[in-house]
């Protein structure tokens, strides 16, 4: 930041010269770029925007006309202010020159006691040299900074840790329809900033590529070209900005602009937005700055129902991205706020609906979605306290994890449509679950090298009244069934006749089952 006539008026070099301020007190806060030490009246001509003129006023003028020309020449020409020393032309500075140097809102000094002009003028030269350098440094320092974020090819949240780093203060990755992608808070509390941020960044329509706007406090940065819709980069900026500021700005934008457009899945960005929300959400719903932003991401979070969708395909590989763009576009076509992300498989979504409407809008949503993607769903229990959304995240993965292979299509599926299998799920991590099932099942699957005995028994289980069936779902002939299950029963020491018995196996298969296909990239943590 350039130093001011104010600046200079505090320097000791110009104090012990008793100044004195005489007109064009507006004019204080002008930047001081050079001194001009003359006794020329037609100067003017000569000067630079900036130059600060130091004068005895000997050759100047007498007429007030040929004054007030004067004063309004330096004004013209960009002058940041006029220094008298008296004694030698004035003991007192002409009205005639005050009064035009105050209509002109030019800052007119008296020194009123004798100064060396050349020390005057070495200590402001020397202050802006310094300030010249040190705007040098701060430079360099933003340019190794997103370089070396450039080289190690960082993301967004990296970038936005630097800008917020750089600029001691809030920075805010908003994408182009104004919501809020992400954010890094600074020394201030940013709740104030982020307050109702869509409809405030709606209204801030910046006509240049990087702008201030002062009826809201923000220096703005558009990423990249506005037909690519890479959204802006917001700074929390108060105070009109200092050039390193807006170089922070542009450098971050740029830095932004370059990733988005080496990133392959910058299409995804809400997509990668929303899994970090939902990763949050069942973590710790009630975590600080989790609930502020959901609600940043368009999720409104006061008075409103909570639901979880779990919806997978059984289709080709592309299937679960296109059941995302399903989701993305029935959810917006009805204004429904959700969060939606795809994870090892599973589409994960959380609905925020109104109380009254949340069974009614689960079907209406489930029934949008194209018939061809071959999808089955799962939602748990709604809850109206923010603070328990992990509670329906749960349960949803759970119903899905419990739903059996054969589940209906186009069918939500709640956790009483599950049965057995989804108390199972429920006791999924339970040690002891786990220890009956291996115990059950060891003495068979170690004799068992080719895995026909256990498909018999399986068969057997899954069509308990027709050993017909199971022997032809096995593509065996009946001898042979009974073969293997007379083998599975010498094994086991168990009559497979009877239904404890065969309960207990069926429990223990189920659980066996679960556990195998449990998703690693689920969001169900371990």
């Amino acid at each position: 930041m350039a130093i001011t006539v104010a600046d200079v008026l505090r320097m000791p070099a110009v104090r012990g010269a008793d100044p004195e301020m005489l007109g064009g007190a507006g004019g204080l806060d002008r930047p001081v770029r050079w001194v001009h030490t003359t006794e020329l009246p037609d100067i003017a001509e000569l000067l630079r925007d900036g130059d600060l003129v130091l004068t005895t006023g000997i050759a100047l003028p007498e007429g007030v006309a040929q004054l007030a020309s004067f004063a309004t020449s330096l004004a013209e020409s960009g002058a940041a202010g006029l220094f008298i020393e008296l004694g030698r032309r004035w003991q007192q500075v002409p009205g005639s020159l005050v009064e035009a140097c105050e209509h002109a809102g030019l800052p007119l000094v008296a020194l009123r006691r004798e100064v060396r002009f050349a020390s005057v003028a070495q200590s402001i030269g020397e202050r802006i040299v310094d300030q010249q350098l040190t705007e040098l440094r701060e430079a360099q320092q933003v340019h190794d900074t997103f370089t070396t974020l450039s080289v190690a090819e960082a993301g967004p949240g990296e970038i936005l840790s630097a800008v917020a780093t750089l600029a001691a203060t809030t920075a805010v990755l908003e994408s182009e329809d104004r919501r809020v992608l992400d954010y890094v808070a600074g020394p201030r509390d940013a709740a104030a900033f982020l307050e109702d941020w869509q409809r405030r960044s709606l209204a801030v329509r910046p006509r240049t590529r990087t702008e201030w706007d002062a009826s809201s406090g923000w220096l703005i940065a558009r990423i990249g070209k506005p037909e690519r819709g890479w959204g802006r980069l917001v700074i929390d900026c108060p105070a009109p900005p200092t050039q390193r500021l807006v170089a922070v700005a542009e450098r971050g934008a740029a830095a932004l602009a370059m990733h988005m457009l080496h990133d392959r899945q910058r299409v995804n960005r809400d997509r990668q937005l929303h899994h970090e929300l939902l990763v949050a959400l069942l973590a710790d719903p009630s975590a600080p700055d989790v609930e502020r932003r959901c609600r940043l991401a368009g999720l409104p979070t006061a008075n409103r129902s909570f639901v979880a969708l779990a919806l997978r395909t059984a289709g080709r590989p592309t299937a679960t991205e296109e059941l995302v763009a399903a989701l993305v576009h029935a959810t917006a076509t009805r204004r429904t706020p959700a969060l939606i992300a795809a994870v090892g498989g599973i589409v994960q979504v959380l609905l925020s609906l109104p109380r009254r409407a949340a069974t009614r809008a689960i079907d209406d949503l489930v029934a949008a979605i194209p018939p061809r993607l071959g999808f089955v769903a799962a939602a748990g229990t709604a809850v109206t306290d923010f603070a328990a959304v992990d509670r329906t995240m749960r349960e949803a993965h759970q119903v899905m994890s419990a739903l059996a292979d054969g589940a209906v299509e186009r069918r939500v599926h709640h956790l009483e449509d599950v049965h057995l299998r989804g108390l199972l799920t429920l006791l999924a991590d339970d040690e002891r679950l786990s220890t009956f099932s291996d115990r059950e099942l060891h003495a068979l699957r170690s004799a068992d090298e080719d895995g026909r005995l256990e498909a018999a028994l399986r068969a057997v289980l899954r069509h308990p009244t027709s050993k017909s069936t199971a022997a032809a779902s096995l593509a065996v002939s009946r001898p042979v069934l009974y073969e293997r299950l007379a083998r599975v029963a010498a094994v086991l020491g168990a009559d497979l006749d009877d239904g404890e018995t065969r309960a207990s196996l069926h429990v223990a298969l189920l659980s066996a089952d679960l556990r195998a296909a449990a998703q690693p990239g689920s969001l169900t943590p371990p």
